[in-house]
């Protein structure tokens, strides 16, 4: 497989990419904090919440630190290899081995196509029905469409609605921030839920904090989504780092200030009840904010999460077969917008499927189990190539200290051992699925290659 990361100029220009370099700094920044404020801040503060009681702010926390870990690595990697791709470009230079580098990249492109599939069932879902009563299925694969055709228009449209909708979803939660303010300003706020278990809870605060933090940490994946940008984005190695870092710290400061004035505010109980605990905090602030108003927001949320993450699957697929581990095909990409068009219409047509077999609970969990593959094989990936004499393509990377990758081993490690066995076997399914394609791959590559031998004879 063979990567150029940069020219001459040391400007971070890539002049071998098919893909349009439309994406600036402050795009790719918006980008991050855009798949960050994701629907799951929306919907998981509740079932947080009744893990950690009143130290649900410190359990965010926790989760942005650990996130964090992981990004630093991204962050050492992108700059290092810049290309569409992600961790499957990792995986390749740091474990040499196509196979590996096949199951490394399919993992994160089964969990963007299964998140995809999983944000279109929640889009269909009861946010919607307030405001509108349609068949949930039918609304998911005709927002998959509408999602696909954004796509396939072009990187800069898609951004400028990144743009928009990430501005909507992040004046929510600062609404949110907001109301539960004038809540504590009038008397009515409970300083002493800050820290208190939940009824029933066991095992003091630590514990509590440790399994509500795995929780919320499924809050904070979306950062990896940013690395397939590398072929699109301006000067990558400067804008990268502040990007990925910079957008973490954003979402992750808003998270926190989220999980305060929602634990300060709303009775615990009810809380841990809710299906919109974000939506508590309005209806107690009672400053006729109208509820249809956030189930609005919380779509737009959906939706921004759903573009972003076909941005990733898209691109992913479209690296991996300029590098010969998909069918060549996914590698076309349309004449004027410059888009792979066809790795967007076949994981489109995957996601279309996912939805309308199986349930979102389902489809989230196993998201949650394959980017913890991702994530540990990216931690991995530096921590090897660390061994290695620094590759001349690449002479100004950045840097991290080793001990973040090994950290952030762990905790991937750590969390991937609090998933049961029935989303272990869905994701095992799916992985073979991945080395049947891998394999027919191969199969084909050898057919074409034994071809042009005979051809030549």
């Amino acid at each position: 497989m063979a990567i150029s990361d940069e020219d001459s100029t040391g400007t971070g220009t890539r002049p071998d990419t098919s893909l349009r370099r439309a994406v600036s700094g402050r795009m790719l920044l918006l980008f991050v904090i855009g798949d960050v404020l994701g629907a799951g801040i929306y919907t998981l503060v509740g079932e947080a919440a009744a893990e950690a009681g009143g130290a649900l702010w410190i359990a965010l926390a926790v989760a942005l630190g650990l996130a964090l870990l992981t990004a630093a690595s991204y962050v050492e990697l992108v700059t290092r290899f810049p290309r569409a791709g992600g961790a499957a470009v990792f995986a390749h230079r740091a474990f040499r081995s196509e196979p590996v580098s096949f199951l490394v990249g399919f993992c994160g492109l089964a969990a963007g196509v299964t998140s995809v599939s999983a944000l279109a069932i929640a889009f269909g879902g009861d946010h919607l029905s307030a405001l509108v009563d349609l068949p949930p299925v039918p609304v998911a694969l005709a927002f998959l469409v509408a999602i696909g055709l954004l796509n396939a228009r072009g990187i800069t449209e898609s951004m400028r609605a990144n743009i928009v909708m990430t501005l909507v979803e992040a004046t929510g939660l600062v609404l949110v921030v907001v109301l539960g303010a004038v809540v504590v300003g009038r008397g009515a706020a409970d300083a002493a839920r800050l820290g208190e278990l939940p009824e029933g809870g066991t095992g003091g605060v630590a514990l509590a904090v440790v399994a509500a933090a795995a929780l919320a940490f499924y809050s904070f994946v979306g950062f990896e989504t940013s690395a397939n940008l590398a072929e699109e984005t301006r000067d990558i190695r400067r804008s990268f780092p502040r990007a990925l870092i910079g957008g973490l710290l954003v979402a992750g400061v808003l998270y926190i200030l989220v999980g305060l004035v929602v634990t300060l505010t709303v009775p615990p109980d009810l809380l841990a009840g809710s299906s919109g605990p974000l939506l508590e905090v309005v209806r107690i602030a009672d400053v006729g904010v109208p509820d249809w108003l956030f189930s609005l927001v919380a779509l737009v949320a959906v939706t921004n999460t759903a573009l972003l993450t076909g941005i990733f699957a898209s691109r992913l697929a479209y690296g991996m077969a300029t590098d010969g581990l998909l069918p060549s095909v996914l590698a076309r990409v349309l004449p004027r917008r410059r888009t792979p068009w066809v790795a967007i219409v076949a994981t489109l047509a995957v996601s279309m499927a996912l939805a309308s077999t199986g349930s979102l609970e389902q489809l989230a969990e196993t998201v949650v189990l394959l980017l913890l593959v991702t994530f540990a094989s990216t931690n991995l990936a530096v921590i090897v190539l660390r061994g290695r004499p620094a590759e001349a393509d690449a002479p100004d990377h950045v840097r991290v200290p080793l001990v973040l990758p090994v950290l952030g081993l762990l905790s991937c490690v750590g969390l991937a051992t609090q998933q049961d066995a029935g989303v272990w076997l869905r994701a095992g399914l799916l992985l073979a699925l991945g080395v049947a394609l891998f394999a027919a791959t191969r199969l084909a590559r050898g057919r074409g290659t034994r071809a042009d031998r005979s051809s030549r004879l």
